[in-house]
């Protein structure tokens, strides 16, 4: 039995799925689903029609991490330097976003995939923290690069060295989370959020992303040289002139939504 199930007809197509589904271990990561994983965001990207992916976990629970379970029996994860990431996907960089949809526990490496996607949606009751501080187990799926640059190294160094549970509300004001919606609503609110943003014009919404992505590690004059040369390439695209053309026959005015 596979450990995920990927649907890839939403939106007619333009948005997929991924769920974790290891309800009897939260979702838990052991080798097979970090493969599984690493493959499905592949797949992802290589489909053609396929604009935006949701990540989610079957059950009451995103994902616990690594399977601590499967590595007491001598059968860990795959740890290496280079090459494929102990959860898989971790070190991929796609040209194309990933939404996660959180109920439940988003912890330890389970915290890791939800930050190395781009946007977090979660449930009420939704918790965060890097429990895995207590196990000796390390970040090593991106946690202490993605954390605080996510929200800040004060911040992100209290979740890291206290190993504290977070609720929903309060990674929400910190910036962890991006919408927060009522328990059991997450992935229903992220399919509707990527469904919006497979609509927009993608060479645009692609580029941007992939400039925010990028300017880390640029100075800020190589950073605005390197938005520019991308802000040609969508102009050159024409997706700009035909957004002005669907602009100046009434379509999108006063935040109104086009039609896609």
């Amino acid at each position: 039995m596979s450990a995920l199930v990927i649907d890839r007809t939403h939106g007619e197509g333009r948005v997929w799925s991924v769920t974790i589904a290891r309800p009897d271990r939260r979702n838990a990561i052991d080798r097979e689903t970090a493969e599984a994983l690493h493959d499905a965001a592949l797949a992802f990207e290589a489909d053609e029609k396929a604009c935006v992916a949701v990540l989610a976990g079957e059950g009451s629970t995103f994902c616990a991490g690594a399977d601590l379970r499967a590595v007491s029996q001598g059968k860990p994860n795959r740890v290496a330097v280079d090459g494929q990431a102990p959860l898989g996907l971790t070190r991929l960089r796609l040209t194309k976003p990933f939404i996660a949809a959180i109920e439940g526990h988003a912890v330890a490496g389970g915290l890791e995939l939800a930050l190395w996607c781009d946007l977090r949606v979660a449930g009420a009751s939704a918790r965060f923290g890097v429990l895995c501080r207590r196990f000796g187990v390390p970040l090593i799926d991106g946690g202490t690069v993605r954390l605080p640059r996510l929200i800040g190294q004060s911040r992100a160094l209290d979740l890291i060295l206290t190993g504290r549970l977070v609720a929903a509300d309060e990674a929400f004001a910190m910036g962890l989370v991006n919408r927060l919606v009522p328990d059991g609503d997450a992935f229903a609110a992220a399919i509707g959020l990527a469904t919006e943003l497979a609509a927009f014009p993608q060479q645009c919404l692609r580029g941007d992303r992939a400039t925010v992505l990028d300017q880390w590690e640029l100075s800020e004059s190589d950073a605005l040289r390197l938005e520019t040369t991308r802000g040609l390439e969508t102009l050159a695209s024409g997706e700009t002139l035909a957004g002005a053309n669907a602009f100046a026959r009434g379509e999108g005015r006063h935040g109104e939504k086009r039609n896609p």
